[in-house]
């Protein structure tokens, strides 16, 4: 059983680190869209809003840059701060429109995902949903998307309003764990005659 439980949590990390790999450039192009940047401001923005679950070494996110360049998604131009010359980068209209629409993907991939969640709750967990009772996970780009809009006052009204979601989700989700360690219980209470 533990075997089993390894081997799972192996394959659940390897598709999160390839799930995060198709998210960076995105991200870094989020970011962009607020502002110019250069490489580290990157590098500790993404980590800050992530909250660590994101993170790139130097090498790695110099190369997206340098990816994200050559695709003339975004614009390097070199300055000098301090006798020290760094480049700030900035997105192009190319870029926006790869972006918008790239948003616009990732925003139908999650609403596929939480139909699949609610069949996924309803059909093998026979978990009873009232409409609407279906907890949403936020999208990752929704702590970009927010900061990049709007005044700091603004900025200050929506995450009120986001943690209001959030605490309400843990809600829901408590109620959806209950439920399933109730079904668990159930299953495994019954003779391995039954199963």
């Amino acid at each position: 059983m533990e075997k089993d439980t390894a081997v799972e949590e192996e394959a659940a990390a390897c598709w999160l680190k390839e799930m995060r790999k198709g998210y960076i450039r995105i991200v870094v192009l989020t970011l962009l869209s607020k502002k110019p940047y250069h490489g580290y401001e990157v590098m500790k923005e993404v980590k800050e809003k992530t909250k660590g679950s994101l993170r790139f070494t130097s090498g790695g996110i110099y190369r997206i840059l340098q990816d994200l360049e050559e695709s003339h998604y975004i614009q390097g131009e070199w300055d000098t701060q301090n006798h020290r010359k760094r480049k700030t980068y900035k997105i192009t209209s190319t870029g926006m429109a790869v972006l918008e629409r790239a948003l616009t993907k990732e925003n139908q991939l999650a609403n596929s995902m939480h139909d699949l969640f609610r069949e996924y709750l309803t059909g093998v967990l026979e978990v009873k949903l009232q409409p609407g009772q279906t907890p949403r996970a936020p999208s990752l780009f929704s702590m970009f998307l927010d900061a990049r809009t709007g005044k700091p006052k603004d900025s200050l009204i929506v995450l009120k309003e986001k943690n209001a979601e959030i605490q309400d989700m843990i809600k829901k989700l408590q109620k959806l764990q209950r439920a399933t360690r109730h079904r668990i219980a159930l299953l495994e209470s019954e003779k391995p005659a039954d199963r």
